[in-house]
């Protein structure tokens, strides 16, 4: 295995224009399975024209507080999606499932991680390894997860964990859970704490110090996926920053 830096679309012209830029992968928002399914000759079509490889990144939750929304409406979206991306041949996808023990009541946290287990195991049907990402959690509100289904796996992304927090989030995740980090979502930001302060900058437009986390990261030996959530015009300089934070590290 080795480290891939690969791009975010959240649409089918988005698809296209990162496709051009050669990148080993595609990190593909499906939100609705009508709207993909209808991509789907499309994707195929890039797959094997540009040898793009794709993966998965799904819905928000309907309602995060909502345990019946997301056991009667949620878990069949994401299941029909993932019969989906196995169309495409799709080995791992993230998700948003909002675990925040600070906010959520234990009850809810109980039947979440239960839905959440059931949302591992159908990706484990389809060959898919199921990534959650961290929104406004820390370390210890992923921790009961990571305990109760081993194939959990994490999506870090560092710039989310630069949000309401003194300290980027991310040394912790790496020190606590660095074994089911699986994938990197990688973008700047300058701190804040709503969602209109995760700008999704290109790496150094912010403050996020990306080169200790990356540091920290493959003092490790982290060598897996990391995809660039910034706009398509900065990702070719986003990744030149990044294979320059990795080239004195490797």
């Amino acid at each position: 295995m080795m480290i891939l830096i690969g791009g975010r679309a959240h649409n089918l012209d988005e698809v296209t224009a990162v496709s051009q830029l050669g990148l080993p992968f595609i990190e593909v928002s499906l939100d609705d399975p009508a709207t993909v399914a209808g991509w789907l000759p499309r994707l195929l079509e890039m797959k094997h024209n540009s040898n793009t490889d794709f993966l998965a990144h799904y819905p928000n939750e309907d309602n995060p507080f909502d345990a019946g929304i997301l056991r009667d409406k949620f878990l069949p979206r994401i299941q029909a999606l993932m019969a989906l991306s196995q169309k495409l041949d799709i080995r791992k996808a993230t998700i948003h499932f909002w675990m925040d023990k600070r906010w959520a009541p234990a009850e809810l946290l109980r039947d979440k991680l239960d839905i959440l287990a059931r949302i591992v195991d159908c990706g484990h049907a389809y060959g898919i390894t199921v990534c959650i990402e961290n929104l406004s959690e820390r370390s210890e509100s992923f921790a009961p997860a990571f305990e109760a289904i081993p194939d959990l796996r994490m999506t870090l992304d560092i710039g989310h964990a630069q949000l309401l927090a003194r300290q980027n989030t991310s040394f912790r995740f790496i020190e606590e859970h660095f074994t089911r980090i699986a994938h990197i979502h990688a973008h700047d930001n300058n701190g804040g704490t709503t969602v209109k302060d995760d700008l999704h900058l290109a790496l150094g437009d912010g403050s996020v110090d990306y080169r200790e986390i990356f540091q920290a990261l493959l003092g490790r030996g982290y060598d897996s996926t990391i995809t660039m959530e910034v706009k398509v015009r900065d990702m070719l300089r986003t990744k030149q920053t990044l294979e320059d934070c990795f080239r004195p590290l490797v």
